[in-house]
């Protein structure tokens, strides 16, 4: 535990950073702040959280900066203390963005991506609503040009997915009628998860007496279904890797494939789903090495409390954590009620 004087000195050294990434002199936390010491007993305090590895010196006369365990220090506090609402015109804009591409859902989280990254001047990721948890109502196969048609997936909770697919040029309207007709029957308020796996099994029984054109019924189903999974949707790299917190090209190398590898983000967003509330992870606390220089602030969303997905910003371990933690945590409760509605 820290007294409150030396606490206050910290989270000084901590908001300079973050507003200038400059190490931190103890002459300039006197000038900045006035906590009525002088700068001697400041440069003793700054020293003394330098022991207790909350804050680190580059250089041997240069000022100090944090580190991930003064950052998690000074996150806690915000999380456990409260940070806050979101500014009234961020809010105002990000409902009014959304209002009228509820329905689609490809439409609505790329756009949530790019909000949130707008906002913060983060990377905004946003996962759509995984299959287990979207409940099936009913799909759409429209004959489209030459061998293609347009898919449309309908959900309970109101989202709306479409593609356009290859099938076989002997299918006609009336037959990919009686193939969506079909599902809409059998699987509708299943989840798609179910859908999927009740298909699967019937396909595998009944594969010995499938004719050539329900086989390939099948395969546009699996075709159909298989766009339902929890995409991910991320909007904001290159602005990130641009901040003065990522000079080092190689670094700069590293974080951008580790961020565009699907797999490593699949597994972050999976631990992140299984937990409640706004989630921190700062540096080293990531157990990426490629992404030991950024943090993360995640939540997820969801309805009938169920989760449905992850939203969350990446940044520099420099990023500015109340507005971040303020802004995921309104996006995941705005989310939770629209899917609740």
């Amino acid at each position: 535990m820290l007294d409150e004087r030396t606490k206050k000195i910290l989270y000084a050294v901590i908001h300079s950073y973050i507003n200038n990434p400059e190490p931190v002199g103890s002459r300039y936390v006197t000038k900045k702040y006035d906590f009525g010491v002088s700068s001697a007993t400041i440069r003793n305090i700054m020293a003394d959280l330098e022991e207790l590895g909350f804050l680190t010196q580059p250089h041997t006369s240069a000022g100090r900066v944090p580190t991930d365990r003064g950052y998690r220090y000074f996150v806690d506090s915000i999380l456990k203390e409260g940070y806050g609402h979101l500014d009234e015109d961020l809010a105002t804009t990000f409902l009014s963005r959304l209002q009228n591409i509820r329905d689609d859902i490809d439409a609505y989280f790329a756009e949530v991506s790019a909000l949130l990254s707008r906002m913060s001047n983060y990377m905004g990721i946003a996962q759509a609503p995984k299959p287990d948890v979207s409940t099936f109502k009913r799909i759409e196969l429209i004959r489209y040009r030459g061998e293609s048609i347009a898919a449309v997936l309908f959900t309970n909770e109101g989202l709306i997915k479409h593609r356009v697919i290859q099938v076989d040029p002997l299918f006609t309207q009336k037959d990919l009628n009686r193939l969506s007709d079909y599902l809409n029957k059998e699987y509708a308020g299943l989840s798609i998860d179910e859908v999927k796996s009740l298909l699967f099994k019937r396909l595998r029984f009944d594969k010995v007496v499938l004719d050539r054109l329900l086989d390939k019924a099948f395969k546009i189903y699996e075709q159909i279904l298989s766009f339902s999974e929890g995409e991910i949707y991320m909007e904001g790299l290159l602005d990130v890797l641009t901040l003065p917190d990522f000079a080092d090209i190689s670094k700069i190398k590293q974080i951008y494939k580790a961020i565009k590898d699907k797999h490593i983000m699949l597994k972050i967003i999976d631990s992140i789903s299984k937990t409640d509330g706004v989630q921190v992870i700062i540096g080293r606390e990531n157990e990426f090495e490629e992404l030991s220089r950024c943090s993360i602030v995640a939540s997820t969303y969801g309805h009938s409390g169920k989760k449905m997905g992850v939203i969350a910003l990446i940044g520099p371990t420099r990023m500015d954590y109340s507005k971040a933690i303020s802004m995921v945590d309104f996006v995941s409760n705005c989310l939770t009620k629209t899917f609740s509605e």
